[in-house]
């Protein structure tokens, strides 16, 4: 054989490689798909459906474009991810740590995200309906324009975090600390916004058509030109809060919600004076 064929042998099959490992399913057990994403640190557009990969430690990782629909991604560790763009609907993602990682235009609904860290993840555009975040970590997260419908968020931490123009009918925010979070624009029809915290919150032109504020403490968060159409607001504090040009407000409705001198309200709506 001659040496210039066994160099375009040896180069021909190094490419082969390369393809399969970045383009395919990787062979092998779980446990070797697993040896392999760690040495490589990638596995763009893999299909690794159904493949137990919990534990995973990647910093970095790369799985763009990756079908991980049902995948096993329990206590995964795995900051600064490359997750645009892939399938993880119905992923197992239970106390995985997502930190600062991007899963811009990934579908991930009705995926497992119970206690998982978002934090400083970019989540733009993301599929998160009926998705389970319930105590989750998602302080400076970015969910802008994602579908969060029906997805629940009960006792999680989101400081900060952005949902400008996302859809969030149905949503369970209970007991959520929201504190500086960005609602602009968001819809947020029949959601539950009972005992929250989102003192400085954005929810300048927000839709609340039948949201329930039971509890909530909503000081110093700017309400303009939110549309309250049948929102129910119990024992809901609005201290310093500015609610100029908001619409649909029903008095009968409002049951010992209470401001202050600092309370900007529309024309015909009053509270009482906050003694807690």
């Amino acid at each position: 054989m001659s040496d210039r064929f066994t160099h375009f042998l040896a180069g021909f099959l190094g490419v082969f490689a390369l393809c399969s490992l970045s383009t395919g399913a990787l062979a092998g057990s779980d446990e070797e798909k697993m040896a392999d994403i760690k040495k490589n640190g990638r596995c763009p557009r893999c299909d690794l459906r159904l493949t137990e990969l919990r534990f995973l430690t990647v910093e970095n990782v790369n799985f763009n474009r990756a079908n991980l629909r049902e995948t096993d991604l329990k206590e995964a560790v795995l900051p600064g991810g490359d997750f645009q763009n892939s399938d993880l609907r119905r992923t197992e993602a239970e106390r995985a740590d997502f930190s600062g990682s991007n899963f811009t235009g990934s579908n991930m609904r009705s995926a497992d995200l119970e206690k998982a860290n978002f934090t400083n993840a970019i989540l733009e555009d993301v599929d998160l309906r009926d998705a389970d975040l319930n105590a989750s970590i998602a302080n400076n997260a970015n969910f802008d324009g994602a579908d969060l419908r029906g997805a629940g968020f009960i006792r999680s931490v989101a400081t900060g975090a952005s949902f400008e123009g996302a859809k969030m009918d149905g949503v369970n925010l209970e007991r959520v600390d929201l504190s500086g979070a960005n609602f602009k624009n968001a819809r947020i029809r029949q959601g539950k916004l009972d005992r929250i915290k989102a003192d400085g919150a954005d929810f300048s032109g927000a839709d609340f058509t039948g949201v329930r504020l039971v509890s909530a403490d909503l000081s110093n968060a700017n309400l303009t030109n939110v549309n309250f159409d049948g929102a129910l607001l119990r024992r809901t504090r609005l201290v310093g809060a500015d609610l100029t040009g908001a619409d649909n407000l029903d008095p009968s409705r409002i049951l010992g919600a209470c401001g202050d001198e600092n309370t900007k309200l529309p024309r015909g709506i009053e509270l009482i004076e906050c003694s807690y």
